[in-house]
């Protein structure tokens, strides 16, 4: 029996719209914001239970919704043959772009099968930055059997010297360089969703982000 989630925070993405002012005007201009924000898309995380990502992913595309499940490298011997494989790198996680609405209505069209992640104490699904998510779709996306998932992200993944990478197989990433298992590697994370390592990155590659 899987444990009951618990709820991740996230950075809170929505600001408050100001509803002040008087008249027909002032009202209908705060309709409008308020409209422009809801039908906005951007990328949502989602917790999928019972390894159903591909029959979610299914679901999505028949909704014409943007999906993305982050794939890991894997080799393994097929006929005495190594061959190199890409699955999926967390059983339980995968990510939607579309409306806020879109993203509540998928969580009630699936309830029991996934968790659209939302902010600590809101109501609404939790919108993730779209630099963060660009970042993250480069690094996971790269036929590498150096990425390492380091599962929900932490202060630690996000202190220390933020940089980018000016050569190789990450060039345009950035990030926090981190020292691991005594390589320096890049850290591009969600915050408070998912973090992943690079493999190791020469620092003649690695320039400061002021």
């Amino acid at each position: 029996m899987l444990d009951k989630p618990t709820q991740p925070q996230l950075p809170r993405c929505w600001s408050n719209i100001s509803s002040d002012g008087e008249g027909i005007e002032s009202m209908s201009m705060h309709e409008q914001s308020s409209t422009e924000i809801t039908n906005a898309t951007n990328w949502y995380a989602l917790k999928v239970f019972y390894n159903r990502t591909a029959k979610v992913d299914a679901q999505l595309k028949g909704r014409n919704i943007e999906s993305y499940i982050p794939m890991k490298s894997v080799e393994q011997v097929v006929a005495g043959r190594k061959v190199r494989r890409r699955k999926p790198a967390i059983s339980s996680l995968m990510f939607m772009r579309c409306s806020e609405v879109e993203a509540s209505e998928i969580q009630k069209l699936l309830m029991g099968e996934v968790m659209v992640y939302r902010n600590r104490g809101e109501r609404q699904p939790a919108a993730i930055p779209d630099n963060q998510m660009q970042t993250f779709i480069r690094v996971t996306s790269i036929d590498d059997l150096g990425l390492e998932y380091l599962g929900e992200t932490s202060e630690e993944w996000s202190t220390g010297d933020r940089v980018r990478v000016t050569g190789g197989i990450f060039q345009g990433a950035e990030g926090y360089i981190k020292r691991i298992k005594g390589n320096h590697r890049l850290i591009v994370a969600i915050e408070g969703v998912i973090a992943v390592a690079t493999s190791y990155i020469p620092t003649c590659f690695l320039e400061k982000v002021e």
